[in-house]
Order: C-alpha cells, then structure tokens, then sequence
C-alpha cells in the first residue's frame, strides 16, 4: 500500500470533514507501524472543528482514541519490536508527560487535529512511538478498545490519582452521567466499591447509569434544591459525599459544598457548562479542595489499562458509524454529541478484525 487515507477538518464556517490521501507513513527504527481498526470521538474533537482549542491543525488527521493491529516494521534490520504482528493494541492518546503526578514534565499534547503532532486515529494506518502503544484488553471488541484510551485516563486520574476516594464505601458523585468520561468514572468507581451518585438532565440517563452500578440519581434541572434530593438517598452510616467527579464546570462548588464532608474534593476535569463558578466561604469554612485534572500520564494509562484488563470492565458505547467514507455518518456523530445525545461513546469503524468476528479487509 502506497497511499492511505485519513480525515481531517477545513476550516470553513461549517468545518467540514473531508478525505484525503497521503503516502503510507515510514515507522523510524523505534516506532511500530500500526493499521487503525476502529477510532472514537470526545467532545475535544468536537471544539477542534469548531475551532475552539489551542493549537489546532486542519491538515493533520482527527481523533486521539484508537484500535490497531501492528504491522511487520518495513525494515527487517531494526532491532525486535516490543509488539509482535498481528497483535492488537490502543494508542496512548497524550505525548510528553511520562510519570510525574503533578503534571507534564514538559511539553504536552493531545493527538488529532493539532499542529503539535501530526498523528491522529481517524486515518487507515499511522507510525507511533512504541513506548505510547499498549496492549489491548483481550475481553473488548475493537470498538469497546477504541472507546476506552482518552476517557478511561482522564477518568483514572480524576477518580484516583485527584480525588484520594478512590476506596470501598466512600460517597462519589458524578455529575453529567451520559459522557464518556463520567461513564468510566462511574464504572472504576463500582469496581473500587465505592457507592456512585450521578446526576443528568436525562431521567433515562439516570436509569442506565443505576443499570452499570450506580446507586441512584437526581436531576440536576429540579430548581436549586436538587441537593437535598440527593442527600435524602445518601447512607444513614456516612450522609455525606467523600468525593465530587465534575465534567461541567459552571458553579459546581456553589451545588454540592452543602453535601461535601469536611475536607471533601471536588474534582474537575472539563468545562462544557457556560454558568459561572462561585467559592463561597462556606466551602472555605469546611476546607473544601478543588482541584483541576487533565488527562494523564503514560505510568497513569497503564495503570488504568491493566485494571481495566483486570476487572473485565467494558467500556459504553452508544453508537458506530463504518467506513471513513461515510462522512455523512461521521458527521452524526458529532452532531450527537454536540446535542448531547449520546449516552457512552461514538465510533467509527474503520477496518474489522477477528474481535468483531469478521477479517480483516476493506470496508
């Protein structure tokens, strides 16, 4: 194959996506070539196209989240290769931070769609590092793998490595159940035994996330006092939240701080809401930690691969589109998470492997 394609943006009003072919990439001696299987969106790649995150690139391909098989390296004198032919593996979909806790040790980005990395998911074949490829979980099909890198970390990191709560018995509350990201909080957090409350505008929403684990739910849209709603449900022994995981930003600490133990954390690791956050004293008085979270590192992604593997736990996945060619499919994709209709995560297929019962050839 000398040519392949791959799926970017063109910055027009309506940021269309479109189709274009390039050369087959060339791995450098530490590289592993890899041929995509299957790609997932989040919403970071919805603010790419419409032009609404740093560093953004129409030329280089979209999405961070993948499932590959390894190719043969093209050139037979480079040493063994870490990854053997044929295996199946997914793409850490951060470069540049490696263990530090803190934060990136230096440079940081996100792969797809920007002009600090020209690689992306949503193409047939890309050359990565090999250190930012793992293994697979051998219990997901290639569209449950690809649904899990980007939100599996960024749910790992919040849950925890920020939020300390990650234990048996603590009070989590995750608001916006529906996303990716809250769903794989949700999900870590059942498996660690911790009691999940979730919030949603989505009374069905609400009901699916009790079917994964949760405990209950309250609609956030109920007035101001859909707290004390939640705090009715919550355990006689323990009627407080250890911990809140928050994706929407807007005045969360205002919403939840009269729920909040005393040095309780709330931990936020996006900002779609447009409301204005607010720290009243009250959160002060009772020693409130917010603390911000992004994804994560590669010690992080491992981490959260293997227990994953571990746990069998598997990923939520709301709808796949197949082909890079159905642009109008893709599209809905992204028109569904920008309405917020989605309740897991969004997939393209690319190619099919023999997880999804089918060989591998073209779509």
């Amino acid at each position: 194959m000398n040519a392949m394609k791959f799926m970017f943006a063109e910055m027009r009003e309506e940021y269309d996506i479109h189709l274009r072919k390039v050369p087959t990439p060339a791995p450098k001696p530490h590289e592993v070539l890899l041929k995509l299987l299957t790609a997932a969106l989040n919403h970071r790649d919805l603010f790419v196209r419409q032009n609404l995150y740093p560093a953004i690139s129409f030329d280089n391909p979209l999405l961070a989240d993948g499932c590959a098989i390894v190719l043969p390296h093209p050139d037979s004198a480079v040493d063994p290769q870490p990854f053997s032919p044929s295996q199946r593996v997914i793409l850490n979909p951060g470069t540049g931070w490696i263990s530090d806790p803190t934060g990136p040790e230096g440079a940081y980005s996100v792969i797809g769609g920007t002009s600090t990395t020209p690689i992306g998911t949503l193409q047939e074949m890309v050359a990565i590092p090999a250190e930012d490829v793992e293994p697979a979980p051998e219990h997901l099909s290639d569209v449950e793998a690809a649904a899990l890198p980007l939100t599996g970390l960024t749910a790992w990191r919040a849950l925890v490595t920020k939020s300390g709560n990650a234990e048996a018995g603590r009070n989590i509350l995750v608001t916006g159940i529906g996303g990716g990201v809250a769903i794989m909080v949700l999900l870590f957090a059942v498996a660690k035994g911790c009691n999940v409350y979730v919030t949603s505008s989505s009374p069905e929403k609400i009901a699916r996330a009790k079917s994964l684990g949760a405990k209950d739910g309250v609609d956030y849209t109920d007035g101001d006092g859909w707290w004390k709603k939640l705090q009715k449900l919550l355990p006689r022994d323990r009627p407080f939240l250890d911990a809140v995981i928050d994706g929407a930003g807007g005045d969360v600490v205002g919403s939840t701080w009269k729920l909040l133990k005393l040095g309780g954390v709330i931990v936020s690791y996006g900002m779609t809401s447009l409301g204005h956050p607010t720290f009243p004293m009250q959160a002060v008085m009772k020693n409130i930690e917010l603390k911000g979270s992004t994804m994560g590192s590669r010690r992080e992604f491992g981490e959260m691969v293997r227990f994953v593997a571990e746990k069998k736990i598997r990923p939520v996945v709301d709808r796949v589109v197949d082909g890079l060619e159905d642009l109008e499919g893709i599209d809905g994709l992204f028109e569904d998470m920008k309405m917020g209709r989605q309740f897991g995560k969004l997939v393209v297929r690319i190619e099919r492997d023999s997880k999804d019962n089918k060989v591998v050839g073209k779509l």
